[in-house]
């Protein structure tokens, strides 16, 4: 069963909205997508647990279809997430958060965390310095040539349409453990995950490098649900050690999915399909 709506936020700002399963069960899933700048992509895991619990995703503010043309910061997006809890009559829901929206997540549990059943953060988030490992293994896994033409399109003050599907592509081929399937993959996405809002991404990439989250952990810990837990892709570029340093940090437990990278679930689906699985039974008492 598959409902949908627009909720309208407290600055009128309208944002898309899908929900699977029945949603009279309490508590929900909340699944939070990535980017920041993309829309909505985790359609292809949601019906993994819409059975055990109803499933809401939704386009965050700017992407998709949920048209926004303000500025962007972090504690509006969490005031995004703590509105739309309120339209859907949800007052606790188990977050499961992917790349930046573990983030998001993260944040949220630090100002709501009465209203975080429990949390499952997906590939991140990645705190320290770990921009610098994951930029070497991007370029261990180009060739030359397509690094110097990631850089010339990056470079270009307008691109075509044809210009921004080869940069994404480029940019994302690398997130995936088989580099053939990976490219695949990548040239799906940057058709489908269109367009990117770049406005947003530089905002609040540049709001989380000014107030990173590795200055929070300890706060972070403390308001914690009882159940929360890390999973990552062992072959994400992004490097898995950055995860385990966060897991220690924040005393929880890190599933390590091998043969799989930055979205686990397109190469290694039925592992990551039974993780989430025992994750939601395990507080739906499914």
């Amino acid at each position: 069963m598959e409902t949908q709506g627009l909720a309208s936020m407290s600055d009128e700002a309208q944002l898309r909205w899908v929900a699977l399963g029945d949603t009279t069960r309490q508590p929900a899933v909340v699944m939070l997508h990535g980017g920041p700048g993309l829309p909505d992509y985790l359609g292809d895991v949601a019906p993994m647990v819409a059975d055990l619990a109803p499933v809401y995703r939704y386009d965050q503010r700017g992407t998709g279809q949920s048209p926004w043309r303000g500025r962007h910061s972090l504690a509006r997006h969490v005031d995004d997430l703590a509105e739309l809890l309120d339209a859907w009559d949800v007052p606790k829901a188990v977050l499961v958060g992917h790349s930046y929206g573990t983030d998001l997540a993260s944040r949220f549990c630090l100002r709501h965390s009465d209203r975080v059943a429990a949390m499952l953060l997906m590939c991140g988030p990645f705190v320290g310095d770990w921009r610098t490992g994951y930029r070497a293994e991007r370029d261990h896994r180009m060739s030359a040539a397509q690094q110097e033409r990631l850089r010339a399109l990056e470079e270009l003050p307008r691109r075509t349409e044809e210009q921004e599907v080869e940069l994404l592509t480029l940019a994302w081929f690398t997130d995936h453990a088989g580099p053939e399937r990976g490219w695949r993959w990548a040239a799906q996405s940057a058709r489908r995950r269109r367009p990117v809002n770049w406005a947003m991404n530089g905002e609040l990439g540049g709001e989380g490098r000014a107030d990173p989250l590795d200055e929070h952990l300890a706060e972070l810990r403390a308001c914690l649900p009882a159940r929360a837990e890390l999973l990552g892709g062992a072959d994400d570029p992004r490097p898995v050690s950055a995860l385990e340093s966060l897991a220690l940090r924040l005393g929880l437990p890190l599933t390590r999915i091998e043969g799989a990278g930055h979205e686990p679930w397109l190469e290694q689906y039925d592992a990551v399909c039974a993780h989430l699985r025992r994750f939601v039974q395990g507080i739906v008492g499914a």
